[in-house]
């Protein structure tokens, strides 16, 4: 459930462009009633899409707000670049500067892992993860290090798929694939942490890796 819900900017964007284009001039009417006269016709399922996006992530901001009269900065963060780069789409009747979106929060994301960590000596990473595994300092920067660039690798995929394909595949590459990336990447990531769990107090505050000794 919880899933579905850091989702729901997505859900929505998904749900409305592909419903915007299932009714092409319903569609096309609402963007030149509310937008501006002359939108062309092809324009009107990303602008809609994108307003409701905007939406959704102003929704989910209000729930949780309501749930927990706290907001995650990551939350703040996305909601600020939806509204800046929607709103430029919005106001230029250009799709480009919202298909820029995920590349500008997955670089950004990968910025603040790498400046929190080289600079603030704060892995990230770790302090989200903590809670649910122990692993050794050195191994908690790897994974600090990996998620860093797998967002910045993501971020340059994404301007490939705008600049290569349509623009119906890039909304199922940010939609579907680019969660789908990220659960594969966490996924895999699986196997190589196992091998260097920390198993008791005496591991942890050695930041011994009983798999590493065991295999000398």
């Amino acid at each position: 459930m919880k899933i579905l819900f850091d989702l729901l900017p997505v859900i929505f964007f998904f749900a409305a462009y592909y419903i915007a284009g299932y009714y092409p001039d319903e569609a096309h009417a609402l963007v030149t009633r509310w937008l501006a006269p002359g939108i062309p016709a092809d324009l009107a399922p990303i602008l809609i899409a994108t307003f409701v996006t905007i939406v959704a992530a102003a929704l989910q901001i209000a729930i949780v707000w309501f749930k927990r009269r706290k907001v995650d900065r990551m939350l703040w963060i996305s909601l600020l670049v939806i509204a800046i780069l929607g709103g430029a789409t919005l106001a230029f009747h250009d799709p480009v500067f919202i298909q820029w979106k995920p590349t500008a929060l997955y670089w950004l994301f990968g910025l603040i892992l790498l400046v929190s960590s080289l600079v603030f000596r704060r892995n990230l990473i770790q302090l989200m993860l903590k809670g649910q595994i122990r692993l050794p300092d050195r191994i908690w920067q790897h994974l600090n290090l990996a998620w860093a660039l797998f967002f910045v690798a993501l971020g340059a995929l994404n301007i490939y798929v705008i600049y290569n394909f349509s623009q119906g595949a890039w909304v199922n590459f940010k939609t579907i694939g680019c969660p789908a990336l990220v659960f594969v990447f966490a996924l895999a990531q699986g196997p190589y942490l196992s091998k260097h769990l920390l198993e008791d107090d005496a591991d942890l505050e050695n930041g011994t890796d009983l798999n590493d000794n065991a295999s000398h």
